[in-house]
């Protein structure tokens, strides 16, 4: 698993809504890596991870201070609930020669819960980007920030106006064809 790289940059993790969006990643990443049952992982995390300051213990040694349990839960379902359409949205968005599988898997819980919280959020697009780029440079190093930004921007548009590739090829098809 990828190691947080700077705690510090986690220092908004104090705040209860950020919290829940770190602890959303870190299950969807055990749901996807240990194949757990969603509502079991909630459990865990709600009964033994929840509710400890900084003070008293570090995400290190996997506690997580103060946090939305409500959002939490939320994004995690709608994480689990959306994963299809998540996983379409990102094969669509990324470069063929770069597929979903192949992103770290840290990385792909970050997307999953992002975008699962985009899409029964109404919090605006901009807010949530913004988020996960901080919350990105808690968990990366390297240039995986600019990576969420891109994909997460180019995807919260693409929802925004309700299009997708798919109802992009239906309205071609009902003009008569592409233009050329």
């Amino acid at each position: 698993m990828t190691e947080l790289q700077d705690h510090s940059e986690l220092k908004g993790a104090q705040r209860p809504r950020t919290a829940a969006r770190v602890a959303a990643i870190q299950a969807l990443f055990q749901i996807e890596q240990n194949e757990d049952r969603p509502e079991s992982v909630i459990q865990q995390f709600l009964v033994h991870r929840f509710g400890t300051t900084l003070d008293n213990a570090s995400y290190d040694e996997g506690c997580i201070p103060e946090a939305d349990t409500q959002l939490f839960c939320a994004i995690v379902r709608q994480g689990v609930a959306e994963r299809g359409v998540i996983l379409e949205q990102l094969t669509q968005t990324l470069p063929a020669t770069w597929p979903v599988a192949r992103l770290d898997p840290v990385l792909r819980a970050l997307f999953q819960a992002a975008l699962g919280e985009a899409l029964e959020s109404s919090v605006p697009a901009r807010v949530l980007i913004n988020e996960y780029i901080d919350i990105a440079h808690g968990f990366f190093s390297g240039d995986e920030p600019k990576l969420v930004n891109g994909v997460l921007d180019t995807i919260m548009k693409r929802l925004a106006n309700g299009t997708t590739e798919e109802k992009e090829d239906e309205e071609e098809e009902e003009e008569g064809g592409p233009a050329d």
